[in-house]
């Protein structure tokens, strides 16, 4: 592998998970589990979170978290994103992969954890309609919002660059409710249909808004302080997660579909990461690794 190579895969791998190896502290955990989890091999979660179209999926779901004010709002307040932007992007991407990959204890724990860190996130925001409303990271309809948004970005996104999804659309939201739950979401959907009217009610009740920090988040996405070796892949992937999005929202965010095939070279760029990162997560083998181990200890169900 080249010098130039070497170099970009420490650097995609020290952004998406906060080690140059690829391996952060808590995959350990992952292979220490002592049951299949709540997914498991063959299952949709899998498939779906431990594809490259993630990458971009994480791009599409922060866009449109910010249209909801009162999750702007907690994000402005509260969030580090300015400081430490790649160690937020870890910790999102710790409570994913954990759910999804490690036994069921551990990803209560984990969701309990972040639950637990959102309890002190709370202030005002002015709704759509220019009325002050109070808000808290625990409040139903922003845990919701945030719950719809990022299932509708990684399905949406491994529809547009995945391989198939084992039982398809339908299979994935009903998996992923599941996550929802752990965190607090009361009935999040679980089809693909009522995904899409549950995205598309928040604007028809006009709850929806455009503004300054809006503004103020995409120029931020857009442009984040990455090494300047991956900025011109990071473009690509952020003008894909921007041609992704349904125009319904897109028109919203103020955004247009970028005239140029970017879809077509964001493709081209998640299949280039895939030779440089590999075929597998090491999360993926981690929990191969501990399900194997219960096999042979006689602890899973034949």
């Amino acid at each position: 592998m080249s010098k130039f190579s070497d170099s970009m895969r420490s650097h995609l791998l020290e952004t998406f998970s906060g080690d140059t190896a690829g391996t952060p502290y808590w995959v350990k955990n992952i292979e220490a589990g002592e049951d299949v989890g709540f997914f498991g091999p063959g299952s949709a979660s899998w498939a779906v979170h431990g594809g490259m179209p993630t990458m971009v999926a994480g791009i599409r779901a922060l866009l449109m978290q910010t249209l909801h004010p009162g999750a702007m709002a907690g994000v402005h307040d509260w969030s580090r994103y300015k400081e430490d932007p790649l160690g937020r992007l870890a910790g999102t991407i710790q409570w994913l992969i954990t759910v999804t990959f490690g036994d069921t204890a551990l990803a209560e724990y984990e969701s309990s954890r972040v639950s637990h860190f959102h309890d002190r996130v709370k202030g005002t925001y002015l709704d759509a309609q220019g009325i002050e409303r109070t808000y808290s990271a625990g409040d139903p309809e922003l845990l919701y919002w945030v719950h719809v948004v990022f299932t509708d970005a990684f399905l949406g996104c491994h529809q547009a660059w995945g391989d198939d999804i084992p039982g398809g659309a339908d299979q994935y939201v009903r998996e992923w409710s599941k996550a929802g739950e752990l965190v607090g979401v009361a009935n999040p959907p679980r089809s693909e249909a009522e995904l899409i009217s549950a995205m598309h009610q928040f604007n028809v009740e006009g709850i929806l808004k455009h503004d300054e920090r809006v503004e103020e988040t995409i120029a931020f996405l857009r442009k984040p302080p990455l090494r300047r070796s991956m900025l011109p892949f990071y473009r690509i992937m952020f003008a894909g997660a921007v041609a992704s999005i349904p125009e319904e929202y897109r028109r919203i965010l103020g955004l247009k579909k970028p005239w140029w095939p970017a879809q077509w070279l964001t493709g081209l760029i998640l299949g280039l990461l895939r030779a440089l990162l590999g075929p597998s997560s090491t999360s993926e083998d981690a929990a191969r690794v501990r399900i194997a181990r219960l096999e042979v200890e006689g602890k899973l169900a034949s």
